[in-house]
């Protein structure tokens, strides 16, 4: 399920830092689809602005979600690793490559390691999104999409809201995803980062990759039951068909590590 996609002519390519880049036309899509109805309604503070926001707010996804990638490509640096950067419609990838250069050699990274590289993409996102709230509550600003326990902070909440619809978009269109897309990956589901930082926890402390498999599946479903409840779709379908996942690697799978 959250694999690499084929490449398509419609693919963009690019090299950050020295890391490919490659962006899926499915990405686009992905990020048009689910912010339509949100800019739909936030529009309404700005009449005639729907199209510029929709815009502002594809370019704050693939800023914040490359940004994810990218906290994982420079961790797996560090730790000796060459890698390439891939959005997709789940998302993006940070996907290890075997070589790094003609100064390294294929390695098994330990399990610290691996609980760095996977705790950096999250990391690097939430620093992005604290950085444009210091931003905006430096000039006195309102973040208006701001996640609702952050918005019972006292030095958080309130401010003087935004007129300018591109500071507006831009603002609360990095702050949102950047904060949810992250705290969503340190579920302890496998594969996301959360999983994966769970595995190697588990494994550290004499576990096995069984034990963070039961984890993992139960607490898939957990959060399947909760999207459910709560009406959230696209929550209950991606986590019921992890939970499933899981399921079969129960049965004799096994962990394919993708960041």
């Amino acid at each position: 399920m959250l694999a690499e996609p084929g490449r398509t002519a419609y693919d963009v390519n690019f090299g950050l830092l020295g890391f490919p880049v490659r962006i899926s036309i499915g990405f686009w899509i992905m990020a048009l689809i689910f912010g339509y109805d949100l800019v739909s309604q936030l529009s309404q503070l700005f009449p005639g602005s729907r199209g510029p926001l929709l815009l502002l707010w594809i370019f704050s996804v693939f800023v914040s979600i490359l940004i994810h990638e990218l906290g994982h490509a420079l961790a797996m640096r560090i730790c000796g690793l060459h890698s390439s950067i891939v959005l997709y419609h789940f998302g993006g990838l940070a996907i290890p490559q075997n070589t790094f250069g003609a100064g390294f050699s294929k390695k098994k990274n330990s399990k610290v390691e691996k609980i760095f590289i996977s705790a950096a993409g999250p990391l690097a996102q939430l620093s992005l999104a604290a950085f444009v709230i210091g931003l905006a509550k430096a000039r006195g600003f309102e973040i208006l999409l701001l996640p609702e326990f952050l918005a019972t902070v006292p030095s958080l909440a309130g401010g003087e809201p935004i007129d300018s619809p591109g500071m507006f978009g831009l603002v609360n269109f990095l702050v949102w995803p950047s904060v949810m897309w992250a705290l969503l990956n340190l579920i302890p589901v496998y594969p996301l980062d959360g999983g994966q930082i769970a595995k190697e926890i588990i494994e550290l402390f004499g576990g096995t990759a069984y034990h963070a498999l039961v984890l993992s599946m139960g607490c898939a479903m957990l959060m399947a039951l909760w999207g459910f409840m709560s009406g959230r779709l696209f929550m209950t379908l991606l986590f019921a068909s992890l939970a499933y996942s899981n399921y079969e690697m129960l049965g004799g799978g096994g962990f394919r590590r993708r960041y």
